[in-house]
């Protein structure tokens, strides 16, 4: 897929709808959106952490308008939509970014918990895509950007359902690409992000004593913001936003079995050695509580410079490992 004309880089101007706008990586791709000068339509559940991404957006004098709005219901992305329209009669970006997380053991995480992150990540995305390609059919150009992360290719460990809704988005989207193949200035793309550091893991719901600090691999929220940017700018089907979920991914379809085992062993030993055993529920059915930012924890120099040094060298040990196959 690539940029047929209808866009220039500069997105001065343009009307841009984010969903999950409140905090994470939504709330970086707010403001790196911001910086480009775009008119923005910033959804979540939660007002606050809305209206501070509002009041900065409205420091660098660009439009802006907050809308209160649950992905997971069809009438509030209805809602999110017809903002967008009446502030300047087009979209033409819409990023499909809420989301929401539940991990443990699968029978012992509530069914209320599981309907709920199948409604709000694969139905938010869907709700999300069914008003944006009618916008963008109608005024014959757009740009729909997927947030869908590594998991639309592998499997979470103790997240089954999650995994089931990033594999249900991955499809879903990749069918849309094809059916919008005929219009040369309407775009599909997806990105698959990595671990984040952002506070998208401090507001997961967690049960069977799951528990997960956010690594030193974790991935910078802010670069995937600004891959988002780059999608706007130079559209394509499919991006990894850098070079360690491309290899996680490389890596895990070269041991699929290993991988996916040795991370359930993993998890399956912590959450047995858990002394608090205390079921939380997190942000699957509430707004996002505090911290409302864009980072988990802030980031170090130190712990990134190690997570680029063992991303690298998990890399040269899959391209090694591919390249003696081949040799045998």
């Amino acid at each position: 897929m690539k940029n047929e004309g209808k866009y220039t880089n500069d997105l001065k101007g343009k009307t841009v709808v984010i969903t999950g706008a409140s905090s994470g990586v939504g709330r970086a791709a707010a403001e790196a959106f911001a910086h480009e000068g775009c008119n923005l339509v910033l959804a979540a559940r939660g007002w606050k952490g809305i209206n501070e991404v509002v009041e900065f957006c409205r420091a660098l004098n660009v439009p802006v308008v907050g809308v209160s709005a649950d992905t997971s219901i069809a009438k509030d992305v209805e809602k999110v939509a017809t903002e967008a329209l009446a502030m300047s009669g087009k979209i033409d970006i819409w990023i499909n970014n809420a989301g929401v997380m539940a991990s443990g053991k699968f029978e012992e995480i509530p069914l209320e918990i599981h309907q709920q992150v199948i409604k709000t990540n694969l139905f938010g995305y869907m709700h999300g895509a069914y008003n944006a390609i009618k916008i963008f059919k109608n005024q014959n150009h757009g740009i729909l950007i997927n947030n869908i992360s590594i998991g639309g290719f592998m499997p979470a460990p103790y997240s089954a359902v999650y995994s089931a809704s990033k594999f249900g988005i991955k499809g879903m989207m990749e069918c849309l690409q094809g059916e919008i193949s005929n219009r040369r200035h309407i775009h599909v793309c997806n990105l698959y992000p990595q671990l984040q550091n952002s506070t998208g893991n401090l507001h997961s719901a967690k049960y069977s004593g799951f528990e997960i600090k956010i690594p030193f691999i974790a991935s910078d929220p802010r670069e995937t913001a600004a891959k988002m940017v780059y999608l706007a700018k130079h559209p394509k089907k499919d991006l990894f936003p850098d070079f360690k979920a491309a290899a996680i991914t490389t890596t895990y379809k070269l041991f699929p079995k290993l991988i996916s085992n040795t991370a359930s062993t993993a998890l399956r030993l912590k959450m047995k050695l858990n002394q608090n055993k205390e079921n939380n529920p997190g942000n699957v059915l509430t707004n996002s509580k505090e911290p409302l930012r864009v980072y988990g924890k802030l980031p170090s120099k130190t712990d990134s410079n190690f997570a680029k040094t063992a991303i690298m060298g998990l890399g040269i040990a899959a391209a090694l490992f591919l390249v003696l196959k081949k040799s045998s």
